[in-house]
């Protein structure tokens, strides 16, 4: 709790706005196959069995931390004197900070990402966001996830990734959610969703009418023309691939008893499975702090960061022989203003920060600029890289695909937190 001699927040103040309350896992599905509690989307369907879906070589993990997560909190700007005048109950004291440079310093909270950092497999963007400013939660992850301003269509960035990959096949990539696909893989190529590994079947086939109930149903659609027959055998396909995964061991134990824990164990699952999967995407949510956000003795902050970064270590941890091939990046649709307000929390910003860890990141480092903070009232995070710039490093050097193709019209700047680029 706040300190007695501080005012708390009043009983009615939610830790997050009505907008972002309301998002509740934003309903965005295409055309939908039902599969008892998984689903392959897509707004088209590919004709050719997957099978026998290849390993896959390079693998990305996108972690969103909805609500817009405070940069200035989980890398903190120490050398910058407005920091601290503009936050003088919830910033987090120089000396406390992990890793520290210059300039930044991680949240002590963070601690479980020390090893990566160490060993030189996570690094730090600071000052990254969108070209212009949206404090809007839908607008801002709708135009994040897209990744195309100006364009009509409406297709993510990690569809059309996955239209530059050999196969097409919906199992390369993957939402770990039950059935509720973010912007980012809605499009023209086939995806699947699923809340739990154990969860991708039909429905209905399970127990002793589990043969009976699929050989059905293969009868009803085997002969069929036309799209809704292509996209029933090319379900029928993803789901007789997806068994190696099933079978793979279930190490959930071994990570943090939180919703993100649980979600990246099951992502670690499918991976280790190794059916071909080569984008999967995974939330964290609860990062609008409008208040209690809080300081390392209380708050919201200190648990949010905590379960990320254990939960992140420990997934590393678990991918065995497969951990050569994992990327994974971690964002959020904006950040917030540099001035704490009076609910002990902060407003809708702009620049934030974007965490690399795993395959090809050139970590142990911070990276971006960060000029002089203004404490003014409404002043935020100056963005001085746009993420796109952040994540067309990892598409090209990990994936080896064209950036023109995933970020049309997008002219980057070099960051250099990827090993080639």
């Amino acid at each position: 709790m706040p300190p007695s001699s501080s005012p708390a927040p009043a009983a009615g103040d939610q830790p997050c706005c009505t907008e972002f309350a309301q998002l509740s896992r934003r309903s965005v599905l295409g055309g939908g196959l039902a599969l008892g509690a998984a689903t392959v989307i897509g707004s088209s369907v590919v004709t050719a069995s997957p099978a026998a879906a290849a390993s896959a070589s390079s693998i990305l993990v996108v972690l969103s931390l909805r609500g817009a997560a405070d940069g200035l909190s989980l890398v903190v700007p120490h050398a910058d004197p407005t920091y601290y005048s503009a936050r003088p109950r919830i910033a987090i004291p120089s000396d406390a900070l992990l890793r520290k440079d210059a300039t930044f310093g991680l949240h002590p909270e963070l601690s479980g990402l020390t090893g990566l950092w160490d060993a030189g497999e996570l690094a730090v963007v600071h000052g990254t966001g969108l070209p212009a400013r949206n404090r809007s939660h839908f607008a801002a992850m709708e135009e994040v996830e897209d990744a195309n301003p100006g364009s009509d269509v409406r297709e993510g960035w990690l569809n059309r990734l996955l239209g530059t990959l050999p196969g097409q096949s919906p199992l390369q990539g993957f939402n770990l959610s039950e059935g509720v696909v973010p912007t980012s893989l809605y499009g023209r190529q086939p995806v699947m969703s699923a809340g739990e590994v154990d969860r991708v079947q039909f429905s209905g086939a399970q127990g002793d009418d589990a043969r009976r109930r699929v050989a059905s149903l293969h009868k009803m659609w085997d002969g069929q023309r036309g799209p809704l027959g292509r996209a029933m055998r090319t379900t029928f396909g993803a789901v007789s691939s997806f068994g190696p995964a099933e079978r793979a061991a279930d190490n959930t134990a071994s990570y943090p008893g939180t919703d993100l824990g649980k979600s990246l164990a099951e992502v670690a699952r499918i991976i280790r499975g190794d059916v071909g999967v080569g984008v999967v995407t995974v939330d964290q949510g609860d990062w609008d702090h409008h208040s209690g956000l809080g300081t390392l003795e209380w708050g919201a902050m200190r648990l949010q960061a905590r379960e990320l970064a254990g939960a992140i270590a420990a997934f590393f941890d678990d991918l065995g022989a497969q951990r050569s091939k994992v990327t994974l990046v971690a964002f959020s649709e904006f950040g917030r203003r540099v001035k704490e307000n009076a609910s002990w929390g902060l407003d809708h910003g702009y620049g934030n920060v974007m965490f690399l860890a795993g395959a090809g990141v050139r970590g142990g480092q911070y990276y971006g600029t960060m000029p002089r903070l203004d404490g003014g009232e409404d002043a935020d995070v100056p963005v001085t890289t746009d993420y796109r710039s952040v994540l067309s490093e990892i598409v090209t050097t990990r994936f080896g695909v064209s950036r023109a193709r995933v970020f049309p019209g997008f002219q980057p700047e070099s960051v250099g937190v990827m090993r080639g680029a």
